[in-house]
């Protein structure tokens, strides 16, 4: 019985171990670095109907040597074919075991394991960061450290790390600058350990590139080139130079008054047809329609007779001539006033008896009105002026045809 159960234990025991074997491991386990940036990957190509995961795992090496030493898993059960040790601290001095296998359907295959010194395995990177400054006849390059994966300097882990820099001359003729970098002309190194670096004995007004490699020589480290960049160093400004930036500035500027000039016109345009519209012929045609009776329009200068109906027109009143003396003038004045007022007292009264236009005026007796058009006749305490047919005829006309009125019974009042 005993022997029984010891077969069927060992046949099991077997037959795990077989199946165990049988899932194959990850294959090409490699380590992928750039500064601090740590990944390991591997190739698994087995076709399998099962869902095939992985899990990775590291420890420091001196701890092997330990009877139970405790692994940290980095990645558990993952269908990737990589895992990231970037987050994971690893110190960059260190040496670190790193080891990954199979899963799938509890079965595992054997570990692989994978041998990591950050120090002296991980890639260093180039320049983060490469700019040029020129100046007359040189330019300076400014360079930024590589960086770690929480954006601090290389610097930090390598002390000794310099920097190769590679600068050329190129033709710039029927070539632009991009063309003309792929065939450098003399290229010219200079090593440094500082980050900004002045090139010097330039050509003037010469497109010059730059490139850049970090370096670490105790491992023989060595990164790639940072992308090319040109720049064209300065001079004395020649004078066509001088000329063309003068017609240049004359060009500019008449462009902008031209721009100016041309929106202020429109702008008065658009003004203009917003508060002040032109009126639409037909609205003209209906404004001054002769022809409309009862439609209020405007009369135009082309009907000037339509303003003048049963118009009365009247001689130009005389002017009074004033004589030398001004006590003459004073009393001609006074006896006129008082015949003016004596005579429209006697018209009033003369009212009813007919009076064919010859008037007498009251009044104490003086001289005559000085200067007078017509003769004055003094009767009935008064001086009297008459009104020859002469004046008569002449006044007609002017009546427009009309036979003449006598002011009988129409009063005159002198304020």
């Amino acid at each position: 019985m005993f022997a029984v159960v010891y077969v069927f234990l060992l046949c099991w025991c077997h037959r795990s171990i077989a199946g165990e074997a049988e899932l194959p491991p990850p294959q090409d386990v490699t380590m992928t670095t750039l500064n601090t940036h740590y990944s390991l990957n591997w190739v698994w190509d087995h076709n399998s109907a099962e869902d095939v995961t992985f899990t990775t795992q590291y420890l420091s090496k001196y701890k092997l040597k330990r009877k139970t030493p405790k692994w940290s898993t980095a990645c558990n059960a993952t269908s990737a074919r990589s895992c990231d040790l970037t987050w994971f601290n690893l110190h960059y001095l260190a040496i670190y075991v790193v080891r990954v296998r199979t899963n799938a359907d509890g079965r595992h295959s054997r570990w692989m394991y994978r041998e990591f010194c950050p120090d002296k395995d991980a890639v260093v990177g180039p320049p983060s960061d490469v700019s040029l400054t020129p100046a007359d006849g040189a330019f300076q390059v400014s360079i930024s450290d590589p960086l770690t994966n929480t954006n601090t300097s290389m610097r930090e882990h390598l002390p000794e790390l310099y920097y190769r820099i590679l600068y050329w001359e190129y033709s710039t003729e029927g070539q632009g600058p991009t063309s003309s970098v792929l065939q450098p002309l003399a290229v010219q190194t200079l090593d440094m350990e500082v980050n900004v670096v002045n090139v010097l004995d330039l050509k003037t007004w010469t497109w010059y590139c730059v490139t850049v490699q970090t370096r670490y020589d105790f491992y023989n480290k060595s990164s790639s080139f940072s992308p090319p960049l040109c720049v064209q160093t300065k001079g004395a400004l020649c004078w066509w130079q001088i000329t063309g930036y003068f017609l240049g500035s004359l060009i500019f500027c008449f462009l902008v008054m031209l721009l100016l000039i041309y929106g202020s016109f429109r702008s008065f345009k658009t003004c203009k047809a917003v508060f002040f519209p032109e009126i639409s012929p037909s609205f003209k045609e209906r404004l001054f329609d002769p022809l409309g009776e009862n439609i209020p329009r405007l009369i135009s200068e082309s009907e000037p007779e339509l303003l003048y109906v049963n118009v009365i027109t009247f001689p130009k009143p005389e002017v009074l001539e004033m004589s030398d003396s001004p006590a003459e003038d004073f009393l001609a004045v006074q006896a006129g006033l008082e015949s003016d007022s004596s005579g429209r007292h006697s018209r009033q009264d003369s009212s009813t008896s007919g009076d064919s236009g010859v008037y007498s005026t009251g009044g104490t007796s003086g001289k005559p009105p000085h200067n007078a058009a017509q003769p004055f006749t003094f009767a009935d305490g008064g001086w009297t002026r008459g009104f020859g047919p002469e004046e008569v005829q002449e006044a007609e006309p002017k009546l427009g045809g009309r036979p003449a009125v006598t002011d009988e019974g129409v009063v005159d009042v002198c304020v």
